[in-house]
């Protein structure tokens, strides 16, 4: 297992100082699963190169281990292709110039060099493509050659072996830092256990670089061994580092499996979209935007209305914009019907002209997620700026949790809602929306009426109002 670093910046020798390692010099250092050898088979005034060499121990790999000893556990590619073992390397041999530090040259450390890596076989079942995909992003220009992967010597259908040459001008630190972490990416796998110690060194190893990386999302998934909740920690993380508002990232979070059970039983998804379908039916809505749409449920139902000339989805989060296109099989439907749907991206923060025009909005369990701030910018954004002839918002009825046994007094449905409201909170808010922005409002219960054991009205599990703008 080798990579070689090389540079031709002047002098070439400063790489040693970077990794402290003298070019004169061949040194080893004793790893839990063999040997690591540093060298510089070339070092004069034109270039240096270094080089890290793993000698693995089969025996030792498996020492230990329970279970049944198979002949593959000896005898496999494990000590000659990159992977988890080299970033393990990376980290204990050059760890002081991965941690950015140089205490003879600290100059050098925040200076741009030109850098040339070189591995000679590194796995990569996905093929030459995540290459690619991978590293291109971070300015590298990437050269790959494909190994032969079958007995016959004849390259294979799905080659998944492969050496890559990376050249950039980068700081040391960056390169190492990259190859650290995308290495067990493209192996698909690490020979340790992974913990949640490993998101905090995926986030430390991925600053500056890795929450605006195109592949973030599979890069933290196969880091973290698909581990999904180690892996949403860190992608909501990434998000946050990207600036993407707490909204977007709440709207993508995984439903809360106390919400999801209750609502399946009462079948309240399909309860509030039919009601929604019926107000616009009864009001002859034609144009209908669908504000934090997420994963295009409801515009899915609403595709299916022929009175409904054109349908808007709108959300902040991409991801959810193309989980709704999957949904809708946009790319598989026919031109007419392509005509009538358009998914934006977009923020309830923001005046939107996209929007002029729509004769009715819908906010299906959205208002919920919002912090007090965000509530009030929506509010100017609808029912001022936009000003449709018609506004459905549905929400919660926190008065019908007390119904739910799963609860306990004073929590909430779902990890992400920032707060619940009463019918009488709600309609107090709705009544504000009426008497500044020229509205009235209908209230409307969904769901079926619910009475506590001591007798208490606790109204509908989800309320809805009825906005419709005065004439």
């Amino acid at each position: 297992m080798l990579l070689s670093i090389s540079t031709t910046h002047h002098p070439p020798s400063d790489i040693g100082y970077l990794l402290h390692k003298h070019p004169d010099r061949v040194q080893s250092f004793d790893l839990a699963f063999g040997k690591a050898h540093v060298f510089y088979p070339d070092s004069d005034n034109e270039r240096c190169t270094a080089c890290l060499m793993l000698d693995v121990d089969p025996i030792g790999l498996v020492r230990g281990k329970r279970g049944e000893r198979t002949l593959d556990q000896y005898v496999n590619d494990r000590p000659y292709v990159a992977s988890s073992m080299l970033a393990v390397a990376i980290a204990q041999v050059y760890g002081t110039a991965l941690a950015g530090n140089c205490k003879d040259h600290p100059a050098l450390v925040s200076t741009a060099i030109p850098l040339e890596v070189r591995i000679p076989s590194l796995p990569c079942a996905s093929g030459e493509e995540l290459l690619h995909r991978l590293f291109e992003p971070l300015g590298y220009r990437v050269s790959v050659t494909v190994h032969s992967s079958n007995t016959t010597g004849e390259p294979s259908d799905k080659p998944s072996l492969f050496g890559i040459e990376l050249a950039a001008t980068k700081t040391l630190s960056d390169l190492l830092s990259h190859l650290y972490v995308l290495i067990p990416v493209l192996d698909n796998e690490k020979h340790y256990y992974v913990g949640d110690d490993e998101v905090a060194k995926l986030m430390r190893h991925g600053e500056g670089w890795l929450a605006q990386h195109p592949e973030r999302e599979l890069i933290a998934n196969r880091y973290l061994k698909y581990r999904r909740t180690l892996a949403d920690d860190a992608i909501k993380q990434l998000r946050e580092q990207d600036g993407e508002s707490p909204i977007a990232i709440d709207s993508d979070s995984p439903d809360d499996p106390r919400e999801e059970a209750t609502e399946n039983k009462l079948s309240l998804h399909q309860q509030r979209h039919h009601e929604i379908l019926s107000v616009l039916q009864t009001h002859g809505a034609r144009k209908v935007v669908d504000l934090g749409c997420g994963e295009g449920k409801l515009l899915r139902e609403l595709l299916k209305q022929p009175n409904l000339e054109k349908i808007i989805g709108m959300d902040v989060s991409h991801r959810s914009l193309e989980m709704a296109a999957d949904r809708l099989r946009l790319d598989r439907l026919p031109p007419r019907m392509q005509q009538r749907v358009e998914l934006l991206h977009g923020s309830l923060m923001y005046r939107d002209q996209r929007m002029d025009g729509v004769d009715a909005a819908v906010l299906c369990e959205v208002i919920e997620h919002m912090d007090q701030p965000r509530l009030e910018a929506m509010e100017k954004v609808v029912f001022w700026s936009m000003k449709p002839e018609l506004v459905i918002v549905s929400t919660p009825n926190s008065e019908y949790n007390a119904m739910w046994e799963s609860l306990t007094a004073g929590s909430m449905r779902h990890k992400d809602h920032r707060f619940e409201w009463t019918r009488e909170q709600f309609q107090a808010w709705a009544n504000s929306i009426c008497s500044r922005f020229g509205y009235t409002c209908e209230f409307r219960n969904i769901g079926e009426l619910g009475t506590t054991s001591d007798g208490r009205d606790v109204g509908s599990p989800t309320q809805m109002g009825v906005f419709v703008r005065d004439s």
